[in-house]
Order: C-alpha cells, then sequence, then structure tokens
C-alpha cells in the first residue's frame, strides 16, 4: 500500500449513540487499512470497531483525512 494513500483518506465509524464520537483509522481509497504498519493499541481499537457496527458505531465511511464531524 502507498504510504501516501493511507493519509489521505480515513476511514471513519461514528458512534451510533454520542454524537461526534467513533474511529477513524488512516486508509487507502477503498477504504483498506495498513493492519501490519498499526500500533497494537490501532489495531486493536479498528477490530473493536468493526465488530460494534450496527450495535454501537455506524457503518464506517471513507472520507478525506482531517475532514471533521
Amino acid at each position: 500500500m502507498n504510504a501516501n494513500a493511507t493519509t489521505e483518506f480515513q476511514l471513519r465509524f461514528t458512534s451510533l449513540f454520542h454524537s461526534g464520537r467513533g474511529f477513524a483509522f488512516p486508509c487507502d481509497p477503498q477504504g483498506h487499512v495498513d493492519l501490519d504498519g498499526m500500533s497494537e493499541r490501532a489495531r486493536n481499537n479498528y477490530f473493536y470497531a468493526r465488530a460494534m457496527v450496527g450495535r454501537e458505531l455506524a457503518v464506517p465511511e471513507v472520507e478525506p483525512a482531517g475532514c471533521l464531524h
């Protein structure tokens, strides 16, 4: 994966219950994250976010990095 691609986009999981809360991870334009390039904590947060889709978090969206909600 191109290093620039992972800094231009983010995969954002927004909270279903708390406005402004959620998780965001660097990704490529298709929404693929570089698991090998993540810290252990970031990787655990990513897996948690994926597991909580539909329960606590919305389906993730790819957006330009730095986009604020």
